[in-house]
């Protein structure tokens, strides 16, 4: 077991910089998707939302603020109406556009079916490919086709390796 114990320290000081806490913490939140869900669909204003998801004023204003701090929606004046505030996607909102269609496909095929609505490409109406995750030369890969690589020091971890350690 000594072998492993340097890699199950890695694992454990490269989990501690891993990303995806921090974004689960900004993103992760079910109103969080719904709102972002939203904005997908051209929801901007307060009252938009508030109709469109059923959901407290108060909690509302939270995420919508915690979704500006996280620079996921933009906050603007409406031109339209000044009394009136506009959210829109960000750069950064917009690039969440595949983490949602995922968990929406993953839902539509581990969860609860599909539903009426399926997305489309808007060019020709044809719905979208599945989500997936590829290789550089767009091959399709499943878990056991992955490894971690430390981009400062070009060590690599595979799954397998880490199968029966407890950390």
């Amino acid at each position: 077991m000594s072998g492993i114990e340097p890699d199950i320290e890695a694992f454990r000081d490269a989990a501690l910089r891993c990303p995806l806490p921090p974004a689960i913490e900004l993103i992760g939140e079910k109103w969080s998707f719904l709102i972002l869900r939203g904005a997908f669909n051209g929801l901007q204003h307060f009252e938009q939302f508030q109709a469109g998801l059923g959901i407290a004023r108060n909690i509302l204003s939270d995420r919508l603020s915690k979704l500006v701090a996280g620079e996921i929606l933009d906050r603007a004046p409406d031109p339209d109406d000044g009394r009136k505030v506009l959210y829109r996607l960000t750069d950064k909102g917009e690039a969440l556009l595949p983490v949602v269609v995922a968990l929406r496909q993953w839902g539509e095929d581990w969860g609860h079916g599909c539903g009426d609505i399926e997305l489309a490409d808007a060019r020709d109406g044809q719905r979208i490919e599945r989500v997936r995750v590829t290789a550089h030369d767009g091959r399709p890969l499943s878990l056991k086709d992955l490894m971690w690589v430390d981009r400062r020091t070009g060590a690599s971890m595979r799954r397998h390796e880490m199968e029966g350690v407890e950390l």
